[in-house]
């Protein structure tokens, strides 16, 4: 199948039932699986080796002598790398640079300097190799979600991106209950070593991935394709409702998670007197199993919130936060006990994890295409600076401050509270059912007017019209396709 074969959103064929991801009548574009497996064991192997240094937090400490301020500027450092270096591989991968080989050299880099932190042997050498660890990722998880995004149509990449933000929540889980295991055994530089070479080999299979190209399943919109400033897209974001409000969340969600992935480790060790194994186990083992069970579960029901509420994805987003901002609370106060702080955690972690599909496939549909890689990147740049950036440090300063981790750590509940109210408002103010017509929009400004036309957004899968840019169908369940400049008629648009 050509890329010029592709077929339009909305048309149906006897064979996309066959699909992995379902839910709609739309074949995603071929290699899609194969892509999707690849980055997402990516991903993984991403969070992994983020997260070995806060399993080994204690061991790290002590062999080089830090205060708690200094074992949390590592990670401060590293998110600001990341988010300094995230707006420049987006502009390169807009400009036409190979994404997929951006994205090698972000996943070799990376890989390289994890492995090298074991070789430090004081505070500035092991701040200079997570910094390197920083730019490589921000090559990579800048550039893999819009690649992904590209794979399939609007109606799928919920459940894609799902699977892709899955290994958030796994690697995460790796990178505490394997670095921590192995930490304790073999010591904290071994544990850099095993952990950081097996990227530099699956770099490779970045190579096999068939690049679709930019907006496969986007409306085309006359008027559209040009380049996009950064001073344009930034335009458009900042008028973008729907993205503004999910990035707000994430950036208070962010903030909690990063605090909470730093300093719970050892806040079990000190005032739950765990030891090290134990309490990686228990973080990586809650993390592994409630961050599935969330990212799931926060999918399926944003699916099925279709049929209640107007905005689905900032619903189930919102009131999940609920839930895990108390549970956070409650493990803080129970966290002597090992079965409680295990429960608790697993209640947190499904919580705080069902954000990740609708939030993130709400981000990917709310933009055109010529803008979506630099939208992911702002993203990333603002979650980071205003969010697990400066948490760990904070939490790390208020504990040195005042002699009381507690104190610190306990920013993380009170964000998690803040989250769910900045996604609430989200919630009633935007209909997210008008994302495409925001995404065709920006997609229109490219520096000429787009001429009114007809494009069909979204499948309404209840029976009524779907919403238009423009006006709305009066037919119930019609089938879809694009208004495309130049055909007259819809047999014509079926068969581009």
């Amino acid at each position: 199948m050509t890329k010029d074969q592709m077929p339009v959103d909305g048309q149906s064929s006897s064979d996309d039932k066959t699909n992995l991801l379902g839910g709609s009548d739309v074949q995603p574009y071929p290699g899609a699986l194969y892509a999707l497996l690849v980055l997402t064991g990516i991903n993984l192997l991403n969070y992994m080796d983020r997260y070995i240094p806060s399993a080994n937090k204690t061991l790290i400490q002590a062999d080089l002598g830090l205060s708690d301020t200094e074992t949390a500027l590592p990670v401060t450092l590293f998110i600001v790398t990341y988010m300094i270096a995230s707006p420049f591989f987006a502009w390169l991968a807009d400009r036409g640079v190979s994404r997929r080989l951006l994205m090698s050299i972000g996943v070799i880099i990376w890989s390289i300097a994890t492995a090298a932190g074991a070789f430090a042997y004081h505070f500035w050498s092991f701040l200079l190799f997570r910094c390197a660890v920083g730019v490589g990722e921000a090559s990579y998880a800048t550039i893999a979600p819009a690649l992904l995004s590209d794979f399939y149509p609007p109606a799928r990449r919920n459940r894609a991106l799902m699977v892709f933000y899955i290994a958030l929540p796994v690697g995460a889980a790796v990178g505490y209950g394997l670095g921590g295991v192995l930490g304790s055994m073999l010591g904290w530089r071994r544990a850099f070593l095993v952990c950081g070479f097996p990227g530099v080999l699956i770099a490779a299979l970045v190579w096999l991935i068939k690049d679709p190209g930019r907006g496969t399943f986007d409306a085309k919109v006359p008027g559209s394709g040009a380049p996009v400033s950064w001073m344009q897209a930034t335009r458009l974001l900042l008028r973008n409702r729907q993205y503004g409000f999910a990035v707000g969340g994430m950036i208070m969600i962010t903030f909690a998670t990063g605090g909470m992935a730093d300093w719970l480790p050892a806040y079990l060790q000190r005032v739950g007197d765990i030891e090290l194994a134990a309490a990686s186990l228990i973080v990586g083992g809650a993390t592994v199993l409630g961050g599935l069970s969330g990212t799931l579960l926060g999918s399926f029901i944003g699916e099925r919130l279709k049929q209640v509420t107007r905005s689905p994805y900032f619903a189930v987003s919102s009131l999940a936060m609920v839930p895990a901002s108390i549970s956070m609370v409650l493990a803080l106060i129970y966290a002597r006990s090992q079965v409680a702080i295990g429960a608790l955690v697993f209640a947190v972690q499904i919580f705080v994890w069902c954000y990740s599909g609708p939030m993130n496939a709400l981000l990917a549909n709310s933009v055109s295409h010529e803008i979506r890689t630099r939208a992911f990147a702002v993203q990333i740049f603002l979650i980071h600076v205003l969010g697990d950036a400066i948490s760990p440090t904070i939490i790390g300063v208020i504990s040195d401050q005042t002699g009381d981790l507690l104190k610190g750590i306990s920013l993380v509940p009170l964000f998690t509270a803040m989250t769910a109210i900045c996604w609430g408002v989200g919630w009633w103010l935007v209909d997210e059912r008008s994302v495409a017509a925001s995404r065709a929009a920006s997609a229109g400004e490219g520096g000429q007017t787009a001429a009114p036309e007809f494009v069909v957004l979204e499948d309404d899968s209840s029976g009524t019209s779907p919403h238009v840019a423009g006006g709305a169908f009066s037919e119930p369940k019609r089938s879809q396709y694009e208004t495309i400049s130049g055909c007259d008629s819809p047999e014509k648009r079926r068969t581009l």
